[in-house]
Formats: C-alpha cells, structure tokens, sequence
C-alpha cells in the first residue's frame, strides 16, 4: 500500500475499535507474494484459505492433518487448501475485487491475516462484515530484538529498557561508546514502515503511549503535543532504514552474523517474538526449504519487551462472507476451525514459536529463557487507539519519520524497448512506475536521477563514456519534483547494460556525499545483465564492487549507502543483484512481471 492509501484505510475505520497490530504484511517478490499449491481437491468440498507469509508452514502441516481426518459436511469430504498472501495484499484485494482467474491464488473462503485491523478495515470499507469470525488462531508480541551483548551491556532483563532509553542511546553523540564499547559505533534502530507493515504502525503507536505515558486512550490532542512529537522525532532519528517486511532486516542481521559484523549492522529491531525465535535457531525467514539444515547464529538476539507496554497479533481466523462462498464451504470452514483450537494443535502452534490462540493451552517451549524470550512478558499491554487516532498516528509519521537521501538510477538499455504488450514497453513503465514513487517522499527528502547505458552521450561532449547520465543532482524533493517527474521521460532505449561500473559510480558519489541525518539510499533498476562491451569475463569487476560496497557499509565508523535494487523483467541478472543488494544490507525486489513494476517500486520506496 502507498502512504495515501494506508492513510485513506486508517481514515475509513475511524471510530472502530481495532484489536491488534502486529507484522506480516509484503515481500520482496510480488509474483511470490501468492503460493499456489497445485491442488486437486477431487469431488471433496474445499476450503481455500488466504494466510499471512509468517504461519503458512504451520497451517500447511494442520491442513494435511484435516485433510486425512476424514471430515464431512452432509455426507461430503472437505479438505483445506491454504495459500501465502500477505495481510494488507488480501486486504485491498477483498475490497478493490479479488481476479476469478487465480492469479492472485483462488477465491479464499478463510482468511487469515496476521491482526484484526485488516478485517476491521475490509469490513468499513465495504460497509458490511466481509470478513466474519475472527477468533485468535494465535498470539505473538511485539519485541524489540536487540544483540544479546548489547542487552547485556544495558543491564537487561535486570534493568528494564523503554522508549526513553532508545532515545538516550539514539541522541548520545558516544554512541555505544559511551557503554564501553566503541567498536559498535552508534545506536542504529531498525523498524518497518507503518504505511506498509503493521509491526511498524505497532511500533509508532507504542512510541506515542510512551511519550505520553499512556497505555490506552492515546488521542488526536496526544499526538499534537509537542514533548510527544520530540521524543518520537528522537527514537526516528535512529533508524537506518525503513522496509515493508521485518524479514528484510532478520536475513541482513543474519548474512552480516555470518561475517562477525552483526554488532555494527543494527542495534534493535522491532520485530514479533516468533521471528525473533525464529532468527535464533537459524531460521531467520521462518521458512525451512528442502534440505535446509538451519544454523544458529554466533550473536543471537534477546526480546526486549518495552517497559511501557506493547501490542500483539492474534491472527484472527475469519469465514468470508462473500459471493463466492458457498453454504458447504462455510460449514467446512467452521470444521476446520474447530479442528485447529484443539488443544493438540494449538501445541502445535506452540511449536512453531507462537502462543496459542486457546487460552487452555499452556505456554511452554520453544518460549523459554533459553532461546532469548520471556512467556512472562510482556507485563503490560497497550491498547490499540481508535481508527481516528491510527490515522492521524500515520500522518504524523509521515512529518515526524527520518528523512531520506535517495538517488534512483534506472537502465534505459536496449532491452527495456521490449514490448510489454502492444502499446506499452518494460521503459515506459518503469518510467511511471518511478513518477508515482516521487508522491511516496516528502518535501524535506532529496532525490537524484540518473539513467544508465552504453554509449549514452550521444553528443560526445565527453571522451570516456562513464555509462549514465546525471539529469538531475540529489536535492530536496520539494524544489525538483516536477523536474525529476519531466526528466524521467527524456531517455528512449538505447544501448548495452553497464551494470557493475554504473552501480560502483552511484556508490561512491552517494558516500562522498553522505549525510548522516538521513537514510542515505540507492534505487537501481535494471532488466539484463551487465554488458559494457568491454570485459569478457567480469566477476573481477563484479567481485571489487561487492568488496567496495561491504568495506562502506560494515564498522563502527560505516557510513551505509544501501542499494535497493529491482530485478526486473524475465531477463535481468537476479543473482548479481541480490549481491549487489545484500553486500549493501539491504534487499533485492522482483518484478518478473513488468506490470508489476509499479507496486515493486512502491514497496521499494517503502524503505525510506
């Protein structure tokens, strides 16, 4: 979702009572954002059932269960067919109109995203209850996941630690160093953004209750304080960048373990416990592949519960109340519902690092001391504000959250000509795509462009070709925004894909420029692989990029410039860019399909 559009959901829910908040929603790759099993239910009934990403491998598991169960409905079989797809994604598709034809996965008949805020919202929006039910499948807290060493050096679980130690630790010029530990460098928090994830809108709101020493009842006049706006001015100031999903940060956290450079990539993320848990069994995507064996990480996390208070998911298990849902298929839904509050299952659940939504169920391990986390916490809760609140708690982030430093350098290689369909080309939608995402930033970020090519000067004004063209120098947005908008479309397609060298130029111009009040960041598009139509063998030069871009992104003294790169079209080098990416700790996005190039560019864009 963009920011307006997260803005004109809270808005919508106004005066409804939300129940929870937590993470779950994007990912990195829209095109996997749905997996589709291929799934023939014969003549049985079935129950197709839309999830959030981070339980999918459990409901996996209970619907093989069920399925062999021999449940009947009139004489019937049902079996359940459960699919991936992110919270807020089902959310706007149940209200802008789920496609027929599969390719957002079939028409669900459960759904189950990662809170009760998304049903509440699909429920206003359409002025009815869409979204039926909802009894808690399972429950997980938001955590501040936090190096045990760092948590060891701040006296916790001891000492408690809140919102007014991040921002001590935030605004302390010594950074760590002022704990002894200088070779940490500065405090660097890391969280999602609330526009997109609600673990980031979980995170916000709890920031505006400590400021106001509230745990419930935050109002509009709350927010318009101004001590409230400092402090959470304070802890945003802390952040390195923001994102769509937690699993960004986990996977970085854990390739940088990986590399004894943990303690300089992030001091505190706010995550949910269970992929906290997760993360410290080596798993740090929740996913277990084929022939995975996970391996622990040398550094592993602790879960700070925050002093003042904070929320939980409850994974709501709704039965949609739709056109498309049958009589039958409800009924089957309803089994299955009751299959999963089993005490046997919700163990189940338990076993996966959640705590069971059955409150018969008892908490036990894997949520022990031992693996980082505490099943006597948190000791307090915070209530979720009105959706009046929620709304204007998103428009203020907006003013209040950290400034970004951007420079988008997009390829306008030969290759981006290619049709897209018959009136349309990979450029000229990834031209658009680039013009909404300037709507995403505000007035005080800044912004460059450049496009990138082979042989792009075309006046040979200059005697080595350096593979792109500056059309507009980072500035701040609200002086050349309708110029990046017209200079956007200057370029047609043109030559080869200078990829290595063009990615190393915009790295080291945006270092030289540092700044480091701001998220400093690189958006790279590209659709093929580099060809600068000099080097037959390049991993030389491939292999002194990834070295360049470590060497600036890791230490104390670091100053990261993250590359956020897009994949994009069928023919571009996702391998490399993933290196590119990941050597920057940052992320790679997939647009395999060029007509999701501009939701790819949002969830980009996301980050800052």
């Amino acid at each position: 979702m963009t920011r307006g559009k997260a803005v004109r959901l809270a808005a919508a829910i106004a005066g409804a009572s939300m129940v929870a908040a937590c993470s779950g929603t994007g990912g990195f790759d829209l095109s996997a954002d749905t997996t589709v099993s291929a799934f023939d239910g014969g003549d049985c009934i079935v129950v197709t059932a839309a999830l959030s990403p981070e339980k999918i491998e459990l409901f996996q598991e209970l619907a093989s269960d069920f399925n062999d169960s021999g449940a009947e409905v009139n004489g019937t079989c049902v079996v359940v067919d459960p699919y991936r797809k992110s919270s807020g994604a089902a959310a706007t598709l149940l209200m802008d109109g789920w496609p027929t034809d599969g390719s957002e996965g079939e028409l669900p008949v459960v759904w189950s995203p990662s809170a009760s805020t998304w049903g509440a919202i699909v429920n206003e929006d359409q002025g009815r209850s869409l979204a039926t039910g909802g009894t808690p499948f399972m429950l997980t807290p938001l955590v501040i996941a936090m190096p045990q060493p760092m948590a060891d050096t701040l006296g916790y679980p001891e000492t408690p630690i809140g919102f007014a130690d991040i921002v001590e630790l935030a605004n302390n010029p010594e950074g760590w160093a002022a704990y002894g530990h200088p070779e940490w460098g500065p405090f660097r928090l890391g969280k999602t953004n609330p526009n997109f994830s609600t673990s980031g809108l979980s995170f916000t709101v709890a920031e505006y209750y400590a400021a106001t020493g509230k745990r419930s009842g935050l109002t509009v006049e709350d927010l318009d304080r101004s001590d409230v706006q400092q402090l959470v001015s304070d802890v945003e100031s802390a952040v390195v960048h923001y994102g769509d999903t937690t699993l960004t940060f986990l996977n970085n956290w854990y390739r940088a373990d990986a590399r004894n450079t943990a303690l300089t990539y992030a001091s505190a993320v706010a995550v949910e416990e269970k992929s906290l848990l997760d993360y410290n069994s080596g798993n740090p995507d929740g996913i277990t592949d084929p022939g995975e064996t996970p391996i622990a990480p040398n550094v592993p996390l602790v879960a700070i519960y925050p002093a003042e208070g904070t929320l939980f998911s409850d994974n709501p298990y709704y039965v949609l109340d739709a056109d498309w849902v049958s009589e039958e298929q409800k009924a089957g839904a309803a089994l299955f519902e009751d299959f999963i509050q089993q005490p046997q299952n919700q163990a189940k659940v338990l076993s996966y690092g959640f705590r069971p939504g059955n409150p018969a169920v008892e908490i036990g391990a894997p949520i022990i001391p031992d693996n980082g986390v505490d099943p006597n916490q948190p000791q307090a809760e915070l209530a979720v504000p009105d959706g009046r609140v929620l709304s204007a708690v998103i428009e203020k982030w907006g003013e209040q959250r950290k400034s970004a430093r951007v420079l988008l350098v997009l390829d306008v290689s030969g290759s981006m000509g290619d049709p897209v369909d018959d009136r349309t080309t990979k450029l000229d939608l990834a031209k658009q795509a680039a013009i909404s995402s300037l709507g995403e930033f505000k007035d005080d970020d800044e912004v460059g462009l450049w496009v990138f090519t082979t042989d792009i000067d075309q006046n040979d004004v200059i005697d080595d070709d350096p593979g792109y063209v500056e059309l507009v120098p980072v500035s701040r947005v609200g002086n050349v925004r309708e110029r990046l908008r017209n200079e956007i479309d200057r370029y047609p397609p043109l030559n080869g894909t200078p990829l290595y060298g063009v990615t190393q130029s915009a790295f080291d111009a945006m270092t030289a420029s540092y700044d480091t009040t701001k998220i400093n960041a690189i958006v790279l598009l590209t659709d093929g692989v580099n060809d600068d139509g000099v080097a037959s063998d390049d991993s030389t030069q491939l292999n002194a990029l990834i070295n360049s871009m470590r060497s600036g992104t890791e230490g104390s003294r670091s100053q990261p410039v993250r590359v956020f790169s897009i994949s994009y079209g069928a023919d571009a080098d996702t391998a490399t860019l993933r290196r590119i990416s990941e050597a920057s700790n940052a992320a790679l996005y997939e647009a395999a399909n060029p007509k999701t190039i501009e939701q790819v560019f949002l969830n980009v864009v996301s980050n800052f």
